[in-house]
Formats: structure tokens, sequence, C-alpha cells
């Protein structure tokens, strides 16, 4: 028997462009180290909260 491995998180840096299952494209403009990240979607900015569920990297 072996226990499920979660996925490793997810990392982001300042500048880092990524998409979200809701607001779209968008530019990483501010980091809270394990906590948050701050994402310029060009009409909003958003504080979207780890794990970052509906966000990747692009």
């Amino acid at each position: 028997f072996k226990a499920p491995v979660p996925p490793p998180p997810k990392h982001f840096a300042v500048g880092d462009k990524v998409t979200h299952d809701i607001y779209g494209l968008g530019r990483v403009i501010g980091i809270e180290d394990g906590i948050a990240a701050l994402v310029d979607f060009g009409s909003a900015q958003m504080r979207i909260l780890s794990p970052y569920a509906k966000m990747t990297k692009l």
C-alpha cells in the first residue's frame, strides 16, 4: 500500500506569464512567499492564493 503523493507546490516569480481558468492571461507582479501571487490580468489585478489550483505558468 502506497499513500498518494501530493503534486509539488507551484512556484511563480515576478514577471512570469500565467493563465488562470477564470481570469485568463496575466503576468505576476508580486509574490507573497508560499501564500499568494499578485497577478495583473489587464482589466484587473488579483491576489491568487496558494496552491494556485487554477493557475499555470506559460
